[in-house]
């Protein structure tokens, strides 16, 4: 377990955070794959354990002079556990991870062969780069990438069906330094964010030497599980994802006994041997429970620092898809494998700890941790305002456009709940120095204690986008098969941003010889007046927010090829450069390898349903037209036929409607529009759901909703 994750758990031990503390009474095993600090202060000389625990504990780069040394005791702990081969395990731009394994052989000079595996082995590597997508950051022929030792996350061992592999994260770079993945500008938005809590921290008196402030992450995953031979008698769901065609069953969701319910054998041995991967890997898992629509499924981890958290959760999405398989079942990741029922997210828990090692977003029981607090809030307020339509692209993909908006998930407008109690504070400091709190008690800012605030204060507003959920704010709107660094880059940047415009007027009023206090609550003031616009306690399903937020001005992009064009908006693109996260070449980049993305799902989900309807679904309609058809004629005068002629007219007209709506779409496809594309798709569905209606089930060629969903176990 890493030095920062141990502060972690000691801040949400001590804070209320978090689900709960690792503590005491873990499984023996948990971690025994993490080449740990623990494993690391066994293994290692003591000048090599406290360089690499600086090094961990501060976020700074390795010392070369003990590289060798570190590799080595790594080689043997894996070779211990039962490693042939190392990999530098990095996030490309494709949105999922990489990995190319190298064995630990080399030639010895008598002809044979011994293990090795050198500092330099640990510290870089270098794939080739051509293949993966860039965005224009590079020529095709410039093959040249660098994977580059990330020591802040800790190595693991991935266990193979004979062997395991030791995994080393790492960040990739192209030949200039420009970022190639997802991990590097994570990274750099961390580090920005800790230079300005810090700056603020300063202004506040609190010791910043040697120390830093970073954040924490717990990603709630949902998902669902499936029979096996299910998942493989679809083409669209093999392919895809998700269904492309299917009827709604009868029975669903829509009796609210799955959310909760009691978990089946089959899935709870699924989850058992999940958790027990999990905790091996030295990633939290603390929760598991049914979710909403049946066959759907959460896990739920304890919060750790950031940069583990994104990583642990890469790591859960490929481990519940390798178990999945080993019980018969197939694990769905997409933001909506199911049209009509609800679809999957991965909240995304948020938190800040600064260099004084508490919680910034927990308010305390002192004047001084308040205004902590207050500061910190109102920050987050100002930044999600000011770059709502940034924040909005990060959850921006063709899965996740299936389910934002709908009535199970947040809307695409961006806006913060608050709850009763904080949104009441906020208003009087507004109004000036607060006098009292809705549970009693004076809040001036800096001076005052605030009432105590219990991690239910606020309800869970289950249609808000991005809520305070006490001690964290929770952005709902990420999508379940998202890997969540583009949005916690973008959110650690524009609060960056908006500590950076507070610490500007407090230093500026320092040197002006004014009250602290009196300044901090004249900054709180302004921002609340100009920035309370995005704070909405309301139903963010109702049609009336539609209306009031386009009054307020917040946007509401409601696709992803609108939602893309801000990408290249002035002040998103100052924004990023200012705190050295994206450089404008690496902001033009992401949108031009988010576009190519939504088109290309768009056109393969096309081709998939094209073929789907063209070579079994159509032709499987006609059969039962025939026998109809026969039917009607064998019969003829010798009994009533005209339910049956009713039918074979509807039927008929259908299979008309759905060969029009197939030559439509494959038109569209053709001009490689995703927006079109997915449109025609659409109305390609509804033919084809309507003759799902009608055809047999025993002639129809693909399992239906009902028995995917509820023959799962």
């Amino acid at each position: 377990m890493s030095q920062a994750r141990e502060e972690v758990i000691q801040a949400c031990a001590e804070e209320s955070c978090c689900n709960g503390s690792f503590s005491e009474h873990l499984p023996e095993h948990f971690g025994e794959n993490v080449f740990s600090l623990k494993v690391m202060k066994e293994m290692l000389s003591p000048k090599a354990y406290v360089s690499i625990e600086k090094t961990i504990k501060e976020g700074g780069k390795l010392d070369a002079s003990i590289a060798d040394e570190v590799a080595e005791a790594m080689k043997k702990w894996a070779i211990s556990k039962g490693a042939t081969h190392y990999t530098h395990w990095f996030q490309p731009l494709t949105g999922v991870t990489a990995e190319k394994h190298d064995s630990f052989i080399d030639w010895d000079d008598k002809g044979g062969v011994v293990l090795n595996f050198s500092g330099k082995n640990l510290i870089q590597g270098e794939p080739d780069a051509s293949s993966f997508p860039s965005g224009g950051l590079r020529a095709t022929f410039e093959a040249r990438g660098y994977t580059g030792w990330d020591p802040t996350s800790p190595a693991f061992i991935k266990e193979g069906p004979e062997a395991t592999t030791l995994c080393i994260p790492t960040f990739y770079i192209g030949y200039h330094g420009e970022a190639l993945d997802k991990k590097t500008p994570l990274l750099r938005s961390m580090a920005a964010l800790s230079k300005q809590v810090c700056r603020l921290a300063g202004l506040f008196g609190i010791d910043t030497k040697g120390k830093r402030a970073y954040c924490t992450l717990g990603p709630e995953q949902e998902y669902f599980l499936i029979d096996k031979a299910h998942y493989e008698a679809r083409l669209d769901l093999v392919q895809t994802g998700r269904t492309l065609f299917g009827k709604k069953p009868a029975k669903h969701q829509q009796q609210e006994d799955h959310y909760f319910g009691a978990i089946k054998p089959r899935i709870m041995g699924f989850m058992e041997d999940l958790d027990r991967a999990l905790w091996a890997l030295g990633i939290p898992s603390k929760t598991r429970h049914n979710e909403v629509a049946p066959a759907q499924y959460e896990m739920a981890p304890i919060y750790e620092d950031l940069n583990s958290g994104v990583d642990h959760n890469m790591i859960v999405m490929d481990l519940m898809r390798q178990i999945a398989d080993k019980h018969g079942l197939t694990c769905l990741l997409h933001e909506k494998p199911f049209a009509g029922i609800n679809g999957s997210g991965k909240h995304n828990n948020w938190s800040v700890v600064g260099p004084d090692g508490k919680n910034w977003l927990y308010p305390g029981k002192t004047p001084h941790e308040n205004a902590k607090f207050l500061a910190m809030l109102c920050a987050v307020i100002q930044a999600v305002d000011s770059y709502a339509d940034l924040l909005r692209v990060t959850v921006a993909t063709a899965g996740n456009d299936h389910r934002l908006g709908a009535n199970e998930a947040p809307p695409a407008i961006v806006s913060i709940f608050l709850g009763s109690q904080l949104t009441d504070i906020i208003e009087q400091i507004e109004k000036g120095a607060a006098k009292s709190s809705k549970e009693g008690g004076s809040i001036h800012v800096g001076v005052d204690s605030l009432p105590v605030l219990a991690k239910d204060t606020t309800d869970r507003n289950r249609t808000s986008p991005f809520a305070f959920t006490g001690a964290k704010f929770e952005f709902r709107a990420v999508g379940s098969n998202q890997n969540p660094s583009a949005p916690n880059m973008v959110l650690n940047t524009i609060v960056a941003e908006a500590i950076s415009d507070i610490c500007d007027k407090l230093e500026a009023d320092k040197k002006a010889g004014k009250d602290f206090n009196s300044s901090l609550q004249k900054v709180l003031q302004e921002i609340i007046k100009k920035h309370k616009r995005v704070v909405y306690n309301g139903d963010g399903y109702i049609q009336e927010w539609q209306v009031e937020a386009k009054k307020r001005g917040l946007p509401n992009m409601k696709n992803t090829p609108e939602a893309l064009e801000v990408i290249k908006a002035k002040k998103n693109i100052q924004v990023m450069v200012k705190h050295g996260v994206l450089s404008e070449v690496e902001m033009a980049s992401r949108y031009e390898i988010n576009k190519h993305a939504y088109n290309t799902v768009q056109i393969l989900e096309g081709d998939c349903a094209l073929t789907m309807a063209k070579t079994q679904l159509i032709p499987a309609a006609m059969e039962y037209q025939k026998q109809l058809a026969d039917t009607i004629k064998s019969v003829g005068a010798a009994g009533k036929t005209t339910g049956q002629k009713k039918l074979l007219k509807e039927l008929s007209g259908l299979i008309e409607k759905s060969l029009t709506d197939c030559n439509a779409l494959e038109a569209t496809l053709e001009k490689h529009d995703g927006l079109k594309i997915s449109g025609a798709m659409l109305k390609l569905r509804e033919s084809i759901d309507a003759l799902e209606a009608l055809v047999p089930a025993n002639i129809w060629p693909l399992p239906s909703y009902a028995e995917i969903l509820l023959m799962n176990a």
